[in-house]
């Protein structure tokens, strides 16, 4: 059995760090990996020595499988096990909104989540340390949206990692923790086949998509997502006043992307003469 490489973007400053093998730190002071390591290790948290983020095929499967299934991001947790936990099993998600730029979870469904994870037996680290989300564009390259929510969120956590998978399995993951002096590294995503896994299944997979899964009324029109629940007929609803803030946060391959849509979509606008303005 083997473990295949996930293709994996990064940016400049991040081949720049792979090149020299050094870390960058929230201190400012480069480490090797191996010194991540021991820092973590100080503090009796588990990760191997060599940080890779690695997917069972079924989990990667249905992060796939919720990326293609509409063209907005949609985020969730990655499950580890107590002895491996930079591996992902499973992916779960809560009940969220989302936007081709955003994902904003259900203060209650998380509470919900972490209830019903730890009544299953597992630590925290186990099922709230690897966020995983998506992009709809083409760049796994994370947003100023995605690192304030890094940020803000797992800031605090001794170690966290954010994920991103974005169109062609493009994957970016980045270990970030707190202890000792602090520091965060990128590091290689990839699938591993050497352990065993379930098959896929669709229909639970749907199931969980349409019941957690909301797209705001402004982005129900990226792409088919009927199915989902979402309208189609936008007529009679108003895009929020943040939207414009939304766009112009995004990332440029994000946004090319949106104006590519709309302008292969002008049925969006009405007839001609009603858009048409005199002077």
């Amino acid at each position: 059995m083997k473990k295949e490489k996930v293709h994996q973007e990064q940016s400049p400053q991040a081949t720049q760090m792979k090149k020299s093998t050094k870390v960058s730190t929230l201190s400012a002071r480069p480490q090797e990996p191996q010194q991540v390591r021991s820092a973590l290790m100080q503090h009796e948290t588990q990760l191997p020595a060599r940080p890779v983020l690695r997917f069972s095929p079924t989990a990667w499967a249905k992060l796939l499988y919720f990326h293609d299934r509409g063209q907005t991001e949609i985020g969730g947790f990655g499950i580890s096990r107590p002895d491996d936990l930079l591996f992902v099993h499973d992916f779960l998600t809560v009940k969220q909104e989302v936007t081709v730029a955003s994902v904003s979870f259900d203060d209650n469904a998380v509470a919900d989540f972490f209830e019903d994870q730890v009544d299953a037996g597992r630590k925290p680290e186990q099922f709230g340390r690897i966020w995983l989300h998506s992009h709809p564009g083409d760049s796994a390259q994370p947003s100023s949206i995605d690192e304030e929510t890094f940020r803000r969120v797992f800031g605090k956590c001794q170690w966290a990692v954010m994920f991103i998978v974005a169109k062609g399995g493009k994957s970016y993951a980045r270990l970030r923790f707190s202890v000792g002096p602090g520091g965060q590294i990128v590091i290689p995503v990839e699938v591993d086949y050497s352990q065993p896994f379930g098959q896929s299944d669709q229909d639970a997979w749907e199931a969980e998509c349409k019941t957690n899964i909301k797209a705001d009324k402004c982005d129900s029109y990226f792409g088919s997502q009927a199915d989902l629940g979402l309208v189609e007929d936008l007529s009679g609803y108003s895009c929020p006043d943040d939207w414009l803030e939304e766009l112009e946060a995004m990332e440029p391959e994000e946004r090319s992307l949106i104006m590519s849509e709309l302008a292969a979509r002008p049925d969006l606008w009405g007839r001609e003469e009603e858009v048409y303005c005199e002077y």
